[in-house]
């Protein structure tokens, strides 16, 4: 006789961090998780900043213990206009000490957070780690069912899709997105550098979009340096040596001389828009929800900020009751499409040499800069969600 599926509170696909953390915060919550999904965590340069929100949920699942040794705090965000614009103001900057808090987040590598979650979720009994990836998934009233490449089938009262951009869950579904490409992509790596960062993350608004610099440990940073895909060719194929001085003269020498002390990586910038962020016995969550180019360190963060508010939405008795799902859409959509249209507009303003925008943008770096409250409120709307 056939075996009977397996089933589940909620199975989450994707075992990145989005996805690793909403198994744990899930199985936290009392519920039975199955997180689906191959690892693939690779260094490539990535950082990410964890900004205060999303350090104490994790907190909350004694991940940030593992990362305490190898996270550098970030105590001040500074924003240069590099543009060469008529209409530039001097550096703004961010201090943590303005509202009430000893640094923003903490900056660590994206593999490192990925390893930490797993062995998280590995220490989990209510975690079932699945290593296949899904093949088909449709959902009826009472539950979803899941295929996996493996022959596993699987049933779910909710299904968390924190697969990508690309994302299966989002396609079985039928959720429609708007995609979209800039002319731009990240290069991205490690440094060390001759003089201390002192906790400082500088982000440089040029012509090709921003070129930050995020602390690590001692002196060294993470670079993320949008440039164009030709240019990023370019700079990728260069040694260490040529690499580490031309990130040198990007910077403006602020950190001294440089070498490159990590592996480098080149992504391609694009963005993603979905239609809704839920479908029956479904949520989408992270980089299957919104995608949007490294501006502001806005990404990671909003993917657990969904990850916190599905968690809240999930009714115990039955995590992907329609009541639930609704709740979530209705908390996700004013947030995450306020910040994807802020960091796409940041973004295409800076590719522009059009004298509006750049007297735009500039008044708007003027109002942060002279507006005492308005810097708080800009600053806290990056900790927290819109509206709570």
């Amino acid at each position: 006789m056939p075996q009977p599926s397996p089933c589940f509170d909620v199975a989450v696909v994707g075992p990145g961090p989005v996805g690793a953390a909403a198994a744990l915060a899930m199985a936290q919550k009392g519920f039975r998780v199955a997180l689906i999904g191959p690892s693939s965590a690779r260094r490539d340069g990535r950082t990410v900043a964890l900004m205060d929100g999303s350090w104490r949920l994790l907190a909350g699942f004694g991940v940030t213990k593992r990362l305490e040794d190898e996270a550098a705090p970030l105590a001040t965000m500074r924003l240069v206009d590099d543009t060469g614009s008529l209409f530039r103001r001097p550096p703004t900057e961010f201090k943590a000490h303005e509202i009430g808090l000893d640094q923003f987040g903490w900056n660590v590598e994206t593999a490192t957070l990925s390893a930490a979650l797993l062995d998280a979720v590995a220490g989990e009994p209510a975690i079932a780690r699945l290593e296949s990836s899904v093949s088909g998934m449709h959902a009826d009233e009472d539950m979803a069912h899941l295929d996996l490449a493996d022959g596993t089938a699987l049933g779910a009262k909710l299904v968390a899709g924190a697969d990508g951009r690309r994302s299966v869950v989002r396609a079985a579904m039928g959720i429609g997105g708007k995609e979209w490409q800039y002319p731009q992509a990240a290069l991205t790596t490690i440094i060390r550098h001759s003089r201390a960062h002192r906790d400082v993350s500088t982000e440089f608004h040029t012509r090709s979009g921003p070129c930050t610099t995020v602390p690590l440990l001692g002196r060294r940073s993470s670079i993320v340096w949008m440039v164009t895909p030709e240019e990023g060719e370019r700079l990728i194929g260069l040694d260490d040596g040529a690499l580490g001085l031309a990130i040198e003269q990007r910077t403006h020498s602020i950190l001294g001389a440089v070498s490159i002390d990590g592996p480098r990586g080149l992504v391609p910038m694009g963005g993603l828009s979905v239609e809704r962020f839920s479908a029956q016995r479904t949520a989408l969550i992270g980089e299957a929800a919104h995608v949007f180019p490294p501006i502001g360190a806005q990404g990671l963060n909003l993917g657990l900020r969904d990850v916190a508010a599905l968690v809240e939405a999930a009714d115990a008795r039955d995590p992907g009751a329609a009541g639930g799902l609704a709740a979530y859409e209705r908390s996700r959509a004013s947030d995450v499409r306020t910040r994807t249209g802020a960091v796409d507009a940041l973004n295409r303003s800076l590719l522009s040499d059009l004298l509006p925008v750049d007297f735009a943008r500039g008044l708007g770096l003027l109002a942060l800069d002279s507006i005492a409250p308005l810097r708080r409120f800009v600053m806290r709307q990056g900790l927290t969600p819109s509206g709570r």
